[in-house]
């Protein structure tokens, strides 16, 4: 009986100790066109709706230009947010952005790194067509005081050397800043499919939430171009986690509105234990 008693308090001090943490990447398409059907204009209506209604306590958006970051910081009212526009260091440019509930969550140290040989500095990396830049943020439960190191990014769509170099980065820095040895979120658009070195070099250090997670949801691929008639087979959108957390969920959710998605990525959610 003894013994039974502690296998029981045990199991309660372990479920007491998880901490269960929503995470959504999504690239949500910057502001282009700025007419017609798929404007942000037209889209985003129903895109704040639909972050409200899954309400993830951490949320990484890629390709967010200024005044969309704008509206996402007025509207979500939950919300606080971390991240820089990439152009400038400031607020020019498309911001690889954090956001996070308030209500669950302090920021105990961000900041933004840039893809490049000069990453801590406004820079272009390697072959890229453009600045791309990786921004991270140490959060705290405010109840369990649990820490979490979440990194959000977007990498080159066109240079070869570019991401295969800013994987590597993003792993050394990773390596860098968590001498705690504290859980990792890595999430963003990388441009790449599964299949790519650079996402397998990856996932030699961070596990790719969809493999291990215990229920898996949706279609197969992240990329929809806004074309609603054809399959979304393209995965080039993920969420990593370090080897210790547990992935309970995991979806790519391709919610509609007549006929016509609120991005041309579809969003990736999942729900984690730390």
């Amino acid at each position: 009986m003894k013994s039974f008693l502690t296998v029981i308090c045990f199991f309660f001090l372990m479920n007491l100790k998880a901490q269960d943490v929503s995470v959504m990447t999504y690239n949500i398409k910057l502001d282009y066109p700025k007419e017609g059907e798929n404007s942000w204009t037209n889209r985003k209506p129903f895109f704040i709706n639909q972050l409200k209604f899954y309400n993830p306590d951490i949320l990484g958006v890629q390709e967010a230009l200024p005044n969309q970051m704008k509206d996402m910081d007025s509207l979500l009212i939950d919300y606080n947010f971390v991240g820089v526009g990439r152009d400038d260091g400031k607020d020019k440019g498309e911001y690889s952005a954090i956001f996070y509930n308030h209500k669950t969550f302090k920021v105990l140290k961000s900041s933004t790194f840039w893809l490049s040989d000069t990453p801590e500095q406004v820079s272009m990396g390697w072959d890229a067509v453009c600045n791309r830049v990786c921004t991270y943020a140490l959060l705290q439960n405010k109840k369990t005081n649990e820490r979490l190191l979440v990194f959000n990014t977007h990498f080159d769509h066109v240079g070869l050397e570019a991401r295969k170099n800013s994987a590597l980065l993003i792993i050394k820095k990773i390596k860098e800043i968590n001498t705690n040895n504290l859980p990792v979120v890595l999430m963003g658009d990388f441009n790449m499919e599964e299949s790519h070195e650079s996402i397998q070099y990856i996932k030699t250090y961070l596990k790719d939430s969809q493999e291990i997670s215990n229920i898996v949801f949706g279609p197969t691929g992240t990329f929809n171009g806004f074309n609603f008639n054809e399959p979304v087979t393209r995965r080039i959108d993920f969420i990593f986690v370090s080897p210790k957390i547990e992935v309970d969920k995991y979806g790519i959710l391709s919610d509609s509105k007549d006929c016509k998605y609120p991005s041309d990525h579809l969003p990736v959610y999942v729900e984690l234990k730390i």
